[in-house]
């Protein structure tokens, strides 16, 4: 593999393009500025909180995962960092940016995969990647290596003119990784990433995740319902129930806490941590959530 996109260098400084600073430090320059800060952040769909007062920290070149229930309010929490839905300022910090205050800035600096599919499968892979430079602004003279180097980051050199209609859903993802990776983003925001993926096509996502990450230095934030990823890739995890953070630690932090609360000396996984802060009854999402049960059966249709 090449230089994975750009170097860490050449990633944060096109990220910056456009801002006037380069957010790395913070007050007394020498204390870093996590990648992502959230404080006290809500939001409501009309009498419904789906997001409840929620506090996290995301360090610099971390992989942190955000796990919870289905109607938790973790794709509402992401659309908010991601400047999809409007919060106050003071909410969201990225890198030090306020979405609220300058969401151009902040947008500059992410990539995002959604969990509804983003490829068009009337273009080929390679149209679909330069479409979303052209989106991202990637400097003209510079468009096409990034779309070739995002591409071979992925693994998808050799199949870029064919059309994504013809992938098989690995490849998919793989190309909305890409997508997201042309931009050469500090902050990858990846929801649901492996949805509906079989076990080998999955790993393959995340090796080129984490071979990104290890060229560039790039922080990745990531919800998922597979506990063995978040168990494996997660520095970080905070478990989020009905709008609110419910714990957070590393995995083995997570584990050995409720350990101590456990009579079975079998040891307890990540699995049961989650129920155990979930609970084994689930509140149904009161909205938008027949709209994303779709949603996600849909995506994961399109993947078998």
């Amino acid at each position: 593999m090449s230089a994975s996109v750009d170097s860490a260098g050449d990633a944060a400084s096109h990220a910056a393009v456009g801002t006037g600073v380069r957010p790395s430090t913070g007050p007394d320059a020498s204390t870093p500025v996590p990648a992502l800060a959230c404080t006290g952040l809500v939001y409501s769909f009309k009498q419904t909180r789906a997001v409840d007062g929620i506090d996290l920290t995301v360090d610099a070149g971390s992989v942190y995962g955000l796990l919870g229930p289905n109607g938790a309010g973790k794709t509402t929490a992401i659309r908010a960092i991601t400047t999809l839905l409007p919060v106050p300022a003071g909410m969201v910090r990225v890198f030090g940016l306020d979405p609220a205050r300058d969401p151009m800035a902040v947008r500059r600096l992410l990539g995002y995969v959604p969990q509804q599919l983003s490829a068009d499968a009337s273009l080929t892979g390679r149209e679909n990647v330069f479409m979303f430079a052209r989106l991202f602004d990637v400097p003209r003279s510079r468009r096409a290596a990034r779309v070739d180097s995002a591409l071979e980051a992925v693994g998808l050199s050799e199949a870029a003119g064919r059309m994504a209609k013809t992938y098989s859903g690995g490849m998919i993802r793989r190309l909305e990784l890409a997508q997201a990776l042309v931009s050469a983003p500090r902050l990858l925001i990846l929801d649901e990433p492996t949805i509906g993926l079989d076990p080998i096509a999955r790993t393959s996502v995340w090796d080129r995740i984490g071979e990104v990450r290890a060229a560039t230095g790039m922080t990745v934030f990531v919800t998922t319902h597979y506990m063995d990823e978040a168990d494996q890739y997660c520095d970080r995890i905070s478990l989020m129930h009905r709008g609110r953070i419910r714990a957070t630690g590393s995995p083995a932090e997570l584990k050995a806490a409720l350990n101590s609360t456990m009579l079975d000396s079998s040891g307890a996984t990540l699995e049961d941590v989650f129920r155990h802060h979930t609970g084994d009854t689930l509140d149904e999402p009161t909205q938008g959530g027949m709209r994303d049960v779709r949603s996600t059966r849909a995506t994961a249709a399109r993947l078998r």
